[in-house]
């Protein structure tokens, strides 16, 4: 990052502060690097971001995006897990500014796969629907579709697991005794429509992403199976 670059980084942390600020390292088409300020389109944009789709679209009509920026305000600039799995996701190096105390840590993709037990939640990045991603990916080498999710879109008129889960491939089990390993419950958690996911893993177990708590293996019972409203099966293991 040229100096010129970290100067209008560091100023729009300055600026925003105490708000986490994102933002994008261009080339343009002279061959300049310049910093783009992106928006957040998180809603508690003091304690995480989201890039807003907008401002990605627009950093790339204006170059070619060679790294991507964020500020960890009142906090270090060590990278959380969710940090890192994004880094890998753009295949970008990525840039953490901490603000005040004016820390920059830089770094690159290297492979980093978090772990599908006891990994850290960031809605969108970290949360039950890249938990199974995930898992399908690891254990199955299926690759799901991810989709752009805002934070509480259950509460927004959305049903993201509704209507996509047979375009992802998979089919309901209407026998609820019927249960096979690999196979994806969708559950209400005070909601109206199921907005939470867990994977069947075998022996009466589930493994899951719960909202603002480390992904862990649980029974699947009780309030579990008494808020699940849909059993389904990837069609490739019918």
């Amino acid at each position: 990052m040229e100096n010129t670059t970290l100067e209008e980084f560091r100023n729009h942390t300055k600026e925003e502060y105490p708000k986490e600020v994102c933002g994008f390292i261009i080339v343009n088409s002279r061959g300049r690097e310049q910093y783009h300020r992106a928006k957040n389109a998180a809603e508690n944009s003091e304690e995480h971001f989201i890039i807003d789709p907008v401002s990605y679209a627009d950093a790339e009509d204006r170059g070619e995006i060679i790294g991507i920026c964020h500020s960890h305000p009142d906090a270090t600039s060590e990278p959380s897990e969710a940090d890192r799995v994004s880094c890998e996701a753009t295949n970008k190096p990525w840039h953490i500014l901490s603000w005040p105390l004016n820390q920059l840590y830089s770094w690159e993709p290297d492979g980093y796969e978090a772990p599908l037990i006891g990994r850290q939640f960031s809605h969108g990045v970290l949360d039950c629907y890249t938990l199974i991603r995930d898992y399908y990916k690891r254990e199955l080498n299926i690759n799901l579709k991810n989709y752009f999710r805002e934070d509480e879109w259950w509460e927004k008129g959305e049903n993201l697991y509704v209507d996509n889960f047979k375009e992802q491939g998979f089919v309901q089990i209407l026998d609820e005794n019927d249960l096979q390993k690999y196979d994806t419950f969708l559950i209400k958690l005070v909601s109206s429509v199921p907005n939470h996911a867990a994977i069947y893993i075998g022996n009466d177990t589930i493994l899951h992403h719960v909202y603002g708590r480390l992904s862990n293996r649980q029974m699947y019972g009780g309030y579990w199976r008494k808020h699940t409203t849909h059993h389904l099966r990837h069609e490739s293991l019918c």
